[in-house]
């Protein structure tokens, strides 16, 4: 998960989205380590505890946990994430790529305790951490595995309804999970109806070409604005087949609102659904490139591991 850019020391609440905190109120680190992937730190400014990765003498914030209920999403954009319950046929099985602290695996589990929950994070150093001060614990239909994203895929023969793609390091998404092949090796395990939903940031120079490498592979791409001061990352929701009308979802929306009971209706953030056009230049660059594999299938592994080392 990211949010932006925080220069060390100075995680303000109004930064993180976080609601009014004094601002007397500090943060106390209550732990730092040095994993093969991450320079992380966890901090408490109560009621959240904070999970930061370290990069370029900066702290991008990656999870934030509120203490006192574990269904609170304190980040804008992670509620938007939840969209995806809106667009799905069906909602038997979710992964996601990308874990942090886990809140958005952890709201979906607790809000739909029969549905099997997949999340999957790179560095076990980050699950371990979130087990310890995140609230996450091993329960029935919740399974954590320690691996890169495509390469579970990869060598996976499941399909599941949802898709969460949530993996950044530092201010970046790791370049073997932005290109065309990526994206369909995740079409690819979809179920019937299924659906992706990752988390983009808008500022990076390549959103043109993300959003266009998605539109390669998926027809439909729509998008979500939090229109939160705090946290300018959209999120973008792609699948095949036709366009889910407007009329359509509102239906869905309205009736996993009220069988699942959750804290973030789906009816009200389908006010914001932004159709995106990749024919549109006024939206997308007409120059963006789609994004490629730059090796060839033979040297996945070897690759794989060259773009998720730490940089010095």
């Amino acid at each position: 998960m990211f949010i932006r850019s925080i220069f060390l020391g100075a995680l303000a609440a109004a930064c993180l989205g976080i609601g009014a905190v004094s601002a007397q109120q500090k943060e106390t680190l209550l732990e730092s380590r040095e994993s093969l992937y991450n320079n992380i730190y966890v901090y408490q400014r109560a009621p959240y505890m904070i999970m930061t990765f370290g990069h370029n003498k900066q702290l991008y914030t990656e999870s934030v946990f509120d203490t006192g209920d574990d269904r609170i999403l304190p980040i804008p954009y992670t509620r938007f994430m939840t969209t995806a319950l809106m667009y799905a046929k069906d909602v038997h099985s979710i992964l996601e790529i990308g874990f942090g602290g886990g809140r958005v695996a952890w709201y979906l589990h607790r809000c739909l305790p029969d549905v099997r929950v997949t999340s999957v994070e790179l560095d076990p150093a980050v699950l371990e951490l979130a087990r310890k001060y995140f609230g996450i614990k091993d329960e029935p239909n919740f399974d954590l595995e320690a691996k890169d994203g495509r390469l579970f895929l990869s060598q996976s023969k499941d399909r599941y309804d949802v898709i969460l793609i949530d993996a950044y390091r530092g201010p970046f998404v790791p370049f073997h999970l932005m290109t065309r092949e990526f994206y369909q090796i995740v079409k690819d395990h979809l179920a019937e109806g299924g659906v992706v939903v990752q988390n983009v940031d808008p500022d990076t120079m390549l959103f043109d070409s993300a959003v266009r490498t998605i539109g390669a592979v998926f027809p439909q791409i729509e998008l979500y604005k939090t229109n939160d001061s705090s946290d300018d990352n959209l999120v973008t929701v792609a699948y095949d087949g036709a366009e889910r009308k407007a009329d359509d979802l509102a239906a869905v929306a309205g009736m996993r609102d009220k069988m699942l009971g959750l804290r973030y209706p789906l009816a009200a953030m389908l006010a914001g659904r932004k159709r995106i056009d990749l024919n549109d230049t006024q939206t997308i660059d007409a120059k963006a490139k789609v994004l490629t594999d730059d090796f060839a299938p033979v040297e996945t592994l070897k690759a794989i591991e060259r773009h998720n080392r730490k940089l010095p």
